[in-house]
């Protein structure tokens, strides 16, 4: 295994150790908690050495991603290099059936796939749930609240960016990885989400079921695959809205 340069996951080196427990858990867990066959990053001298700082090899945990996204047979040709990120989250949109542009930013293509599960949860929530929702997320005026305009609403909030962008990621992420792994994310714990996290769990656990039987279905790369791209779509999240606020205390 070894990592190659790849622009979309090279911010990961920017990002605290204990913020990449989740994705670390992700790439070397199974949803029952056993460790993973098929990884190689606890096996590694370097993670033994410093595990748990993740920062210290935070390019394993890159090539990690790159690996699994990659075909076994492929990987050996190119010296244990695996393909680059972006490769592996467009594999992961075509298994769940995402709309999206490939010329698209990856950051673009990562809201493309969270809007999706979204969107399909919010089939599936009644207008008590729809109206919970609303409130959670800071609607004013839920009185006509359809599922088309929750759908309208969260798309605007994904193309804004900013805190409800990051916060509406957190909120989707932590529902998916709770109905896919059992455990929500540990980044998660910030009070003000709790509320909405508890309306969507439900409904994204539905709306995720069949998905998951197929990738069962599938192998066990996308068991792998899919949850790390949302994992990663919720730290780019996060470090793109850190990186905000701090150039807004300088201005």
């Amino acid at each position: 295994m070894a990592y190659r340069h790849d622009s979309d996951l090279a911010f990961l080196g920017e990002v605290e150790s204990g913020d990449l427990d989740d994705l670390v858990y992700i790439l070397t867990h199974d949803k029952d908690g056993a460790v993973r066959f098929t990884e190689e990053l606890t096996v590694s001298d370097t993670y033994k050495k410093y595990s748990p700082d993740h920062h210290q090899y935070w390019q394993l945990i890159a090539a990690e991603i790159q690996c699994f996204g990659a075909n076994t047979f492929a990987t050996a040709l190119r010296g244990g290099k695996g393909v680059p990120y972006k490769e592996v989250l467009m594999d992961a949109c075509d298994k769940m059936k995402v709309n999206y542009n490939k010329d698209a930013s990856v950051e673009t293509i990562e809201n493309n796939m969270l809007m999706k599960i979204l969107s399909d949860a919010i089939e599936k929530m009644t207008p008590e749930q729809l109206k919970e929702l609303a409130i959670a997320t800071g609607v004013k005026n839920t009185s006509k609240m359809t599922p088309e305009a929750m759908t309208g609403l969260f798309q605007a909030i994904f193309r804004a960016g900013g805190f409800k962008s990051y916060q509406l990621t957190l909120i989707v992420v932590n529902a998916v990885l709770k109905a896919i792994l059992g455990r929500g994310l540990t980044l998660a714990g910030n009070a003000a989400l709790t509320r909405a996290v508890a309306v969507l769990t439900g409904p994204i656990g539905w709306a995720i079921t069949g998905l998951w039987t197929a990738i069962d279905i599938a192998g066990t790369a996308y068991r792998v695959t899919i949850p790390a791209v949302i994992q990663v779509a919720a730290l780019r999240q996060q470090h793109m809205y850190g990186q905000q606020a701090e150039e807004a205390s300088f201005t």
